[in-house]
């Protein structure tokens, strides 16, 4: 186990570490040359001119102004200025909530912090449990609840403060559900128009022997929604056509490359080998390879495009439909439009920016399969992840180790080697055993096929939060509680193993401690250094670069990770609330990390990301749901900790509180969870009514004409593609024929395009 000195010289390291790293941002950030790399939000929107553009030679790439390096830490006050309604209308209201759940954990641990360490920690050290029990311990463990002895009436102190912690998280949550669920109807109601305010898409079209999608759909809403329907737009499976127009870009980035190295050396035509990875194959001249591949690539796009076209089975059985009032789009999206409810599906389309595209051409029946296929996938990798979890904890055992390489052990025993093994070796394994899983989640979630940006992370982040509830946490207690206690396993009977974990599991907070400081503290102070952006930047910026447009595409402002950055604020959520009464040491150092995460993504979400879509925080109910099943969780695990310590008095009396806190759950999400579900048509009615005021010859068909098409087929994406684009553009817009069906004799309404007169049909008897 690891020792105070060993987690001394962990929190040296890291506490080092993080502070490296802001030094070294202070620094880089002030430089001319690096502007773009700290402040591209700025740049993006036109509000902020390049230091490189004039001056003296030098200055422009080099701050010579000494008194700005004294102030490397005013970044911080300037992050925190400003205010969060400005915040909203500066980068959104997904980044602003977003950094409400780091001042959410600090809302909820810092009270918690302070009654732990005035109550719970001295009634856990004035113990010698530990002392007599022949289990290995440090003097941090001396702290948790293992040192308390069997059957102490010092238990009611934990039960008690187990209902004082629960009840403060559940006032905190349901003070922050309701302050956010009111910031997004307020954002929603007097957010600018946007496209799929009007849209919804509508999936799983039937098919009709007589009618092709196209007239199918719009018949169908012109049937249904006689007064309201405005136009849609066809769904086409264009990623063949995307992969080309993607290859013919690179290509031309790469012409532009050697294009600027012949200019910069007339002298000497630049070559290239055509083999793999350009080290076999004939060596041809670099210049000509390109500019043939990208008029090979123009023709195969003309050619698709023009299949496109001309090929109704490119047609996919959906549609973005366009509705003339808010109001009409909010009904439609939320309700059932036939009687069999497993066809002409609809809900709200995703705002442009959100649509992933690829996953559009997926048919709808074939998506049930590849949910299956995902979860199946996802069962099996968290399944065989627990062997390098057992590898990190055995990072942590000294004797392990030792007996793996024993020719290494008198280097081990060095006190400072011992000490960074046990105290940071395992936490930064850890970090490098989960730094690609966020990126294999996503890749399941596009197989399953989410049709926005926003789903897709919200389903990975749900899967992440799983994988570390069950491996990271679950994994490293039990693992890492045999290989500590393992001459205890052994030389034990049966029924003293329950009574071993149980006084084990605390003590694993020394774990995590280290796996916090590794990836909370140096891990945040990382993700501001920017390390990783700044030489992409350089490296493009000094070989591709030719215009300010060029420039501009080389700055890679990047957007929050909801996907990986969320679950990892849960982990912690989820340690804080298990070990506020177990092991109350932890709570410091997940303090440091909400106050010093909310200051750091303050700072980026400002003047950095640039966020690719919004969703008007419709992630909240996730965030909440995951902090109460942390509540639950710790509740349950105190439960059978007590257990274990013949606490029979107080023991039952902790079964209520899961009880209810899972009631607390249900009724916030009742009560405010329809604000992130629903569309209110009252809020619709109210902004229609105002925009007709405002707006009365407002042409929304022209505003909504392209918001849905595919962007390859937008016209002046690619210049040498503008007929092609145009060409299609007008597919989606068909001259539709008369219906063909037989059952057209009882519509009462006719389609685009059909001479025949209107039917008022009385409706059929249901």
């Amino acid at each position: 186990m690891a020792t105070l000195y060993d987690m001394a010289v962990a929190a040296a390291i890291n506490i080092f570490t993080a502070f490296a790293f802001f030094i070294a941002f202070a620094i880089l950030r002030i430089q001319p040359c690096n502007d773009r790399v700290y402040f591209p939000k700025w740049y993006l929107r036109g509000l902020r001119n390049s230091p490189l553009s004039s001056g003296v030679f030098v200055k422009r790439f080099v701050n010579l102004d000494f008194k700005s390096y004294l102030r490397f830490l005013n970044w911080m006050p300037a992050a925190l200025q400003m205010p969060e309604p400005e915040l909203v209308d500066h980068a959104g209201l997904d980044s602003a909530v977003y950094l409400r759940i780091y001042w959410t954990g600090l809302k909820i641990f810092v009270p918690i912090a302070l009654l732990a360490f005035s109550i719970m920690v001295p009634v856990n050290w004035t113990n010698g449990t530990l002392e007599h029990s022949g289990l290995t311990y440090s003097s941090i463990d001396k702290l948790s609840i293992s040192n308390v002895p069997t059957g102490s009436p010092r238990f009611w102190t934990h039960l008690v403060m187990a209902y004082v912690f629960s009840f403060w998280t559940c006032y905190v949550l349901k003070r922050e559900y309701k302050i956010v669920a009111t910031m997004r109807l307020h954002f929603l109601a007097s957010e600018r128009r946007r496209p799929d305010q009007f849209t919804v898409i509508v999936r799983n079209v039937p098919s009709d022997p007589d009618e092709s999608v196209l007239e199918l759909v719009e018949h169908f809403f012109l049937v249904n929604h006689p007064n309201h329907f405005l136009g849609f737009q066809a769904v086409y499976d264009a990623n063949k056509l995307s992969k080309l127009v993607d290859e013919k870009k690179k290509m031309h980035n790469w012409l532009d490359y050697y294009q600027l190295k012949y200019v910069r050396d007339p002298s000497k035509r630049p070559t290239l080998k055509t083999g793999f990875l350009g080290l076999l194959g004939n060596r041809v001249d670099a210049i000509d390879f390109y500019t043939s591949n990208i008029e090979r690539l123009a023709k195969e796009i003309s050619v698709e495009r023009e299949v496109i076209a001309n090929d109704t089975k490119y047609v996919m059985p959906a549609a973005f439909v366009s509705f003339k009032t808010r109001w009409a789009a909010a009904v439609c999206a939320q309700t059932q439009q036939t009687r069999n409810p497993t066809i002409w599906l609809t809900e709200w389309a995703p705002e442009p920016r959100d649509v992933y595209w690829e996953n559009l051409a997926i048919p709808y029946v074939a998506l049930a399969v590849r949910k299956l296929i995902s979860g199946v996938a996802f069962f099996f990798l968290t399944f065989f992840f627990m062997i390098p979890i057992a590898l990190v904890q055995s990072l942590a055992n000294i004797e392990g180790i030792e007996r793996a390489v024993p020719f290494l052990k008198p280097l081990i025993e060095t006190r400072f080697i011992k000490s960074f093994i046990q105290g940071f070796l395992p936490g930064i394994a850890l970090k490098i055993f989960l730094i690609f899983l966020p990126s294999i989640l996503m890749l399941m979630s596009k197989f399953e096929g989410f049709i926005s940006q926003s789903a897709l992370e919200r389903r990975s982040a749900t899967r992440f939060y799983i994988f570390q509830f069950v491996n990271v946490f679950l994994g490293s207690i039990i693992t890492g509680t045999a290989f500590q206690q393992l001459n205890s396993f052994v030389h034990q009977s049966a029924n003293d193993i329950p009574k071993i974990i149980g006084t084990s599991i605390p003590m694993k907070a020394t774990f995590f401690i280290t796996y916090i400081m590794v990836d909370g503290w140096a891990g945040v102070a990382g993700e501001i250094l920017r390390l990783k952006p700044m030489i992409i930047y350089h490296l493009k910026n000094f070989f591709t670069v030719k215009t300010e447009k060029d420039r501009e595409e080389a700055m890679d402002p990047g957007s929050i990770s909801f996907n990986a950055g969320e679950p990892q604020i849960q982990l912690y959520f989820l340690l804080g609330l298990v070990y506020a009464v177990v092991t109350p040491i932890l709570l410091p150092f997940i303090i440091v990390f909400f106050g010093l995460a909310y200051v750091v993504f303050r700072h980026q979400i400002i003047n950095v990301y640039n966020q690719e879509y919004e969703s008007a925080a419709a992630f909240w109910p996730d965030v909440h749901m995951r902090i109460i099943v942390a509540l639950v969780v710790s509740q349950l695990l105190l439960m059978g900790l007590l257990s274990t310590k013949e606490a029979a008095q107080s023991t039952p009396l902790l079964v209520a509180l899961p009880v209810l806190t899972i009631w607390f759950h249900f009724f916030c999400k009742g009560r405010y969870e329809p604000a992130f579900v629903r569309y209110p048509l009252q809020e619709a009615m109210m902004k229609d009514t105002l925009e007709r005021v405002r707006e009365p010859n407002l042409n929304l068909k022209g505003y909504l004409r392209e918001a849905y098409l595919h962007p390859i087929f937008k016209a002046g994406d690619d210049d040498s593609e503008t007929d092609e684009a145009s060409e299609v553009e007008m597919v989606q817009k068909p001259e539709l024929v008369p219906t063909k069906r037989h059952s057209r004799r009882h519509t009462p309404m006719s389609s685009i395009g059909s001479d025949a007169p209107l039917l008022n049909q009385p409706a059929p008897d249901l």
